[in-house]
């Protein structure tokens, strides 16, 4: 059985699952290897316009397989080198030129949280169980995650997450900005989503999406971003943009 599924849809939308139900879908260290070489190619791929990343069975993911840690973090050069393989996994979703959207119900809990944090937007179930236990383990939450939870929702809700480890809910998680939506069925909801963002110019949306994180993460390279601006208004769909306004139909992007 593959650990992470991967679906290409019709439409250029790709489902990226984590496929360790039985185990809560908590992610090895093969797999955090493999994220960030599957996100990698998703980027690279111009047919793919959107990627949803979801856990099968009940949950999103219960975090890092902690089974593994006695073997391969029991030191500080070993948890150094996973935090690395870590931060690539979820690197590779936050740099993704296309939009991102975790679809998560039951846990989402530590490494989980991350990759969720990593998404562009996350579409929770009712039922969801949010949470990073980190101080129950004596393990200090990685700079980037950290980042990650500070620009989502606050220096306080960010120091009680993790002072605390406590759990929270779908409510409280839409609340103080963690999450984008709950409802009943978040898998239909972001399909929709996705589909919608597919059809708008990938261009637009990779330097809107660099140029976001940037600032909000405080990675940003000036040189970067007006490559990208530059190079949207040079380009294919820039004209096509301004034809099909012109001509009263919709667009037809092809992303170069």
């Amino acid at each position: 059985m593959n650990e992470i599924n991967i679906e290409r849809k019709p439409d250029g939308v790709a489902v990226v699952t984590l496929n360790r139900p039985e185990q809560r879908n908590s992610v090895t260290y093969a797999m955090w290897c493999g994220l960030a070489d599957i996100f990698a190619d998703l980027s690279s791929d111009r047919a793919v316009r959107a990627i949803l990343l979801t856990g099968a069975g009940k949950d999103f993911s219960a975090g890092a397989d902690i089974s593994e840690f006695a073997t391969i973090r029991d030191d500080p050069e070993k948890a150094k080198n996973y935090e690395v393989a870590v931060d690539a996994a979820c690197e590779a979703i936050t740099c993704a030129p296309k939009p991102v959207i975790a679809v998560m119900r039951g846990y989402t809990l530590g490494g989980g949280a991350h990759l969720a944090m990593s998404a562009d937007f996350r579409f929770l179930h009712d039922d969801a169980i949010c949470g990073i236990p980190a101080a129950r383990l004596s393990i200090v939450y990685g700079v980037r995650a950290t980042g990650k939870l500070l620009a989502l929702v606050g220096l306080a809700n960010a120091k009680r997450i993790l002072y605390s480890a406590e759990r929270f809910g779908a409510e409280r998680a839409v609340a103080m900005g963690f999450a984008d939506r709950a409802c009943a069925d978040p898998m239909q909801e972001a399909l929709t989503f996705a589909h919608d963002l597919s059809g708008l110019a990938p261009l637009s949306q990779a330097g809107a999406k660099y140029i976001l994180n940037g600032l909000a993460l405080g990675h940003f390279d000036e040189a970067r971003a007006d490559a990208l601006i530059d190079g949207a208004a040079s380009s294919h769909d820039y004209a096509e943009g301004r034809a099909a306004f012109a001509e009263k139909r919709p667009p037809r992007f092809e992303g170069h």
